[in-house]
């Protein structure tokens, strides 16, 4: 089994395409599995970017397969100033809780949504290193849903937008959605762990 690492402190994160490429032969560890977390400066101007710059932080400590990744967040009718852009988890300069998240967001929603409801986009940003140190980038996004003001019962560790977040085709939570239901709407990441895979 090979061994790769996700620099990520976002345990749910490192999680997300673990099954995937268990499946292939390839295992993910965090940073808790190795007990590090250097404190990184992303400065990138997108996503991509500051994957690069966390995947060779990484990298040059372990000199293993490192797996970085960073998203962007776009929201409908949202000004300029106040699109979260790079910065999701951080407002005003503050790290924000997965509870102070949700009340962030759904204030947001209150102040710009139309009919309790705002259109959003997510860009996503990954970095592959393997172990020559050859660095192969991938970017996709995905606009299939919406924030509401109200949160779903069940809040996802490390996720927190999922409990505002619904699916347009069928007006669902995305956790409340069930497995045939995502499946139906193609909501999945196959083609993400497929990269990986091929890269790593």
């Amino acid at each position: 089994m090979k061994k790769i690492l996700f620099a990520t402190g976002n345990v749910s994160k490192a999680k997300r395409f673990s099954k995937g490429l268990y499946e292939k032969g390839i295992e993910i560890l965090s940073l808790k599995d190795v007990d590090m977390n250097i404190d990184i400066l992303e400065n990138g101007k997108d996503a991509i970017e500051n994957a690069i710059i966390k995947a060779k932080a990484y990298y040059e400590k372990t000199n293993m397969g490192v797996i970085g990744m960073d998203d962007t967040l776009y929201m409908e009718n949202v000004p300029l100033g106040k699109q979260p852009g790079l910065f999701v988890r951080r407002v005003g300069g503050k790290e924000l809780t997965d509870e102070e998240m949700i009340e962030y967001y759904s204030n947001l929603v209150k102040t710009y949504g139309v009919e309790g409801k705002i259109n959003c986009k997510w860009i996503y940003g990954l970095a592959v290193i393997n172990e020559k140190g050859e660095i192969h980038t991938y970017t996709w996004s995905k606009d299939d849903f919406y924030m509401v003001e109200n949160p779903f019962s069940v809040i996802r560790s490390g996720y927190p937008l999922s409990s505002l977040s619904k699916y347009k085709k069928i007006d669902k939570y995305f956790d409340e959605a069930i497995e045939e239901e995502k499946r139906f709407m193609q909501v999945n990441e196959n083609h993400v762990v497929n990269f990986i895979a091929e890269h790593i």
